[in-house]
């Protein structure tokens, strides 16, 4: 039941990427057909275009939800060059632990006296 909890987005404390709700090509690829679609009649003209505005107006509230959603990411708001140099650091804060691993597996390891 733990486990279940720990999958649930909102009981993360942090906001991923994994976590975006952005799913617009469906909505795009709709409109698309809907425009491509040339009906004679009048009225199915008129119908088919309240139904492309309608799909327009949904695809405008997913990108304003996308939108949204990307400034609640951790670290959007440092430039590409910040991001670029905390990534660095990062590295070498990896390398630097990954030899310390290293070195501690590699020493002498002392056996305790039986009693």
């Amino acid at each position: 039941m733990a486990e279940l909890a720990s999958l649930d987005p909102s009981s993360r404390s942090q906001f991923t990427v994994d976590d975006l709700d952005i799913e617009i090509l469906p909505l795009i690829y709709e409109i698309i057909r809907s425009i491509e679609k040339d009906p004679h009649d009048t009225t199915q003209k008129a119908k088919e275009s309240q139904d492309t505005s309608h799909k327009i107006l949904e695809l405008q509230k997913k990108l304003d939800s996308a939108r949204s959603q990307i400034k609640r990411l951790p670290g959007i708001e440092y430039s590409k060059e910040e991001q670029l140099q905390k990534l660095e650091t990062l590295r070498k804060q990896l390398r630097l632990k990954r030899e310390l691993l290293l070195k501690y597996r590699n020493m002498c390891t002392f056996e305790a006296p039986k009693v």
